[in-house]
């Protein structure tokens, strides 16, 4: 029976459903990719009105505060002009995969999202409690949380689902290994660290670039629940995250995070020895020790949790004169995705919701956007709704512009040009942990991937873990009562 062929909504056969279309390589996604699109609208729109990842959240206002006087020489936005300077937060964690009525201790990825307030309009640092991700192109996105949650048949959730994705997808051994180690159910909110994970763009009043990773260390140091404490918690209290994070502030407690940066001269990247804009990555912090810049401290609880936490919509493409997109693949494909499922979960209008809304912008929004749903601003009053024109209406701001770069190369769909190295950090991880950390990480692992009923679906994605360290993969195995030599010779023939 030949295979079925793969085709866009519209009929047209699909060619690569792997590579999104850059312009050269790496380069920035091309926005004329139909099938990419498609792919993350339709994914954007496939729950009402729940969020469609990150469904359950919480969330507290605070503030940051600028602790280095060398930022502005690397980044020209202002809220980092000065030492002492405090930019008004609201920060939303959540689990990835789980619904609204999840646990909040399941074992998942956390979200760890900050929309600063500053007074050049509103920039949200929109990333995880993990240093890196499952994939590196956004299309594999909607396929990937697929894999995260129900199966369309039975409407469960699935493990065959889960590690068939894994055994496939190479890049995402790091991200596993991560997920599956004792950080995989941290103990609430408070006790976990934040991470741009992707790789940002930092531009200096000079007009200089640099590379940048941002990283959060909890001041209340890391803790995390055992296998057994967050089944039980799953039972007794299954919003306990939730709940240890507005009590402790209601009780006047402020948790707090020290924030830090990676910083990478511009042209270094292109020489680097690992893809930077590869977010299944990271940079080691021997090549680029952390720099201290600040502190985030949240200090109040939501007065409703409706419209502060469930109507907070974050994006990674609001951002500030100074701070820009880099080219990581997954970064470019957030930065349609977010705001578009925005418009469909809260609508077009979606940052005129008070939680949003760029209050500190002197002025107020001043744009010539008009209607919609939910159009509750004075919609611009009697003010003209088009430009240019003749009438005093808002112009723009020419020193506002993004830095230029260069982009050269072959439009096409075309696989990262970086070497096959996909193994590297996460077997420098494994290897990083003591005899106890691994002990639990491959238990945790045996203890999901024995759900599995294929056997060739465990084998490769033992296969995966083999290939970063063979102790690592071999003690899966063992764990799982599969031959060792059955791993090797599957690993030899995938290689072939």
């Amino acid at each position: 029976m030949s295979q079925p062929i793969l085709t866009t909504s519209n009929g047209a056969p699909v060619d690569n459903n792997l590579n999104s279309m850059t312009a050269g390589n790496p380069g920035p996604v091309l926005l004329q990719d139909f099938h990419l699109i498609d792919k993350l609208a339709h994914f954007d729109r496939e729950r009402i009105p729940e969020r469609v990842v990150h469904a359950k959240g919480a969330g507290a206002h605070g503030y940051f505060e600028v602790t280095n006087p060398d930022l502005p020489k690397w980044c020209r936005a202002k809220l980092f002009n000065k030492v002492g300077k405090r930019t008004p937060i609201f920060t939303r964690f959540s689990t990835v995969g789980g619904e609204k009525g999840s646990s909040d201790t399941d074992r998942d990825p956390r979200g760890f999202a900050v929309k600063f307030y500053t007074e050049e309009g509103n920039w949200d640092m929109v990333g995880n409690n993990t240093p890196v991700f499952f994939i590196r192109d956004p299309s594999k996105f909607p396929d990937f949380i697929h894999t995260q949650k129900r199966n369309p048949q039975t409407n469960l959730k699935d493990a065959n689902m889960v590690w068939d994705f894994q055994g496939l997808t190479p890049e995402s051994t790091h991200q596993f290994t991560v997920l599956f180690s004792d950080r995989g159910t941290p103990y609430g909110y408070r006790h976990m660290d934040g991470f741009s994970s992707h790789t940002l763009k930092f531009v200096n009043q000079q007009g200089k670039q640099y590379w940048v990773k941002f990283h959060y260390k909890c001041e209340a140091g890391i803790k995390n629940l055992s296998v057994e404490e967050a089944a039980a918690l799953s039972a007794s209290d299954p919003d306990f995250a939730t709940r240890d994070l507005f009590e402790t502030i209601a009780k006047g407690g402020e948790p707090a995070w020290k924030v830090y940066i990676q910083l990478m001269e511009y042209d270094d990247a292109f020489k680097y020895r690992f893809n930077i804009f590869d977010v299944t990555k990271v940079i080691p912090h021997k090549d680029y020790p952390l720099i201290p810049i600040g502190r985030m401290v949240l200090n109040r609880n939501p007065e409703n949790y409706f419209a502060e936490v469930e109507q907070a919509a974050f994006s990674p493409s609001h951002m500030v004169p100074g701070i820009e997109p880099s080219l990581d693949r997954m970064l470019q494909g957030r930065l349609f995705s977010y705001p578009d499922t925005h418009r469909h979960r809260l609508g077009v209008n979606y940052q005129q919701i008070p939680i949003n809304c760029p209050y500190a912008v002197k002025g107020g929004v001043k744009n010539y956007q008009r209607d919609g749903f939910m159009a509750v601003n004075g919609n611009g009053g009697k003010g003209i709704n088009y430009h240019p024109n003749s009438f005093g209406g808002p112009d723009v701001v020419p020193e506002a512009a993004a830095a230029k770069f260069e982009v050269r190369g072959i439009a096409g769909r075309q696989a990262p040009n970086h070497p096959n190295d996909d193994f590297v950090q996460p077997g420098d991880l494994y290897r990083l942990m003591d005899e106890g950390a691994k002990s639990r990480l491959v238990a945790n692992i045996v203890g999901h991937m024995k759900n599995v009923t294929v056997r060739d679906i465990q084998l490769r994605a033992i296969s995966n873990f083999y290939r970063a360290d063979k102790d690592y993969g071999t003690r899966i195995a063992k764990g799982l009562g599969i031959d060792v030599n059955d791993v090797v010779k599957f690993t030899t023939r995938s290689n072939l």
